[in-house]
């Protein structure tokens, strides 16, 4: 059987001495949760920023008042200014974010409930990733923290 995802980071994490640190949106902190499920993750998770509004968004992690009203707050541009500003406030190495339209309503033409971007920064780059679910706000939300660690693990493994 081969171990959760979270374990895998984590092993991948603590062999390269690298930091984590999350900026959730949708998930409401669901990521953070299943990191910290991991005994010893304290040794390479430094912590997490749960930003729901714009304004956490721009506060707590820098995200410019432009991108959320010109893309709005369910972008990959907005994603990747989440990561990056969580790997900055919180020194990481590595930082993840995820933010999206769990549901039921919020919904848009052109971003339907589920719609979920995940980033990635890291020293060396970044990654972006849009996702579209078609559960009920606790699926949407459990298939999004799942998608993130996925899209977290394969950077990891493939960063320098």
């Amino acid at each position: 059987m081969t171990d959760p995802l979270e374990r895998r980071i984590g092993n991948v994490l603590r062999g390269r001495g690298w930091t984590l640190a999350l900026a959730e949106s949708c998930t409401g902190g669901k990521v953070g949760d299943r990191i910290t499920d991991v005994a010893g993750s304290s040794d390479y998770f430094i912590g997490s920023i749960v930003a729901y509004s714009y304004e956490a968004k721009e506060r707590l992690l820098g995200v410019r008042h432009d991108t959320l009203y010109t893309h709005g707050a369910v972008s990959g541009e907005t994603a990747l200014e989440m990561a990056r500003g969580a790997r900055h406030a919180l020194g990481a190495d590595v930082a993840l974010a995820v933010t999206g339209i769990a549901g039921p309503g919020g919904g848009l033409p052109d971003k339907p409930v589920g719609t979920t971007w995940v980033a990635v920064s890291g020293r060396d780059g970044d990654a972006v990733e849009r996702f579209l679910w078609s559960g009920d706000r606790e699926v949407n939300k459990a298939k999004s923290a799942e998608a993130a660690l996925e899209v977290l693990l394969q950077f990891v493994e493939k960063a320098r």
